[in-house]
């Protein structure tokens, strides 16, 4: 081999050692970002474990929102109809955000059991239902309330 051919291929494998290392690199921070979606009933399963960070849909329970006196604390169940959780948030909650509406939360499950969400989603109107809180809902043999009012358009 001659030390052109030798140099060449160094460079070459060092090319696929260093594509390799960033591939592998993504991957990994890609991993690391996933949050999956579980229902209350999945959770009641143990399908999660406690400190994994994943995204809760579900229904809000009537009657159950809780504001601590902080006036920025929250407290309330979330539901699939199949199985409920408590939720807890810190923080200024969505306008759409009402008892018996279709939210998507992210948090994660502390040592009581409770999960604590960073973050709550409601963007929506009344009507609409997040998808992945449809699906949990379908599976959970329950469908879309219907005390939540339905709007006409005229």
């Amino acid at each position: 081999m001659t030390p052109k051919r030798k140099q060449r291929l160094i460079f070459v494998m060092v090319l696929i050692v260093g594509f390799g290392a960033a591939i592998g690199l993504a991957l990994f921070a890609f991993q690391k970002n996933l949050l999956y979606f579980y229902s209350p009933s999945q959770i009641a399963s143990s399908e999660v474990e406690k400190g994994q960070m994943f995204r809760l849909g579900g229904l809000v329970v009537e009657g159950s929102v809780v504001r601590e006196s902080d006036g920025i604390t929250t407290q309330f169940d979330l539901t699939d109809t199949a199985g409920s959780i408590t939720v807890r948030y810190t923080g200024l909650l969505p306008d759409l955000f009402r008892e018996g509406q279709g939210i998507v939360a992210q948090g994660k499950i502390n040592q009581k059991g409770v999960f604590v969400a960073q973050e709550v989603l409601a963007k929506h109107d009344e009507n609409y239902m997040p998808p992945e809180v449809a699906e949990a809902l379908k599976e959970a043999g329950a469908k879309h309330p219907v005390s939540i009012p339905k709007t006409t358009i005229n």
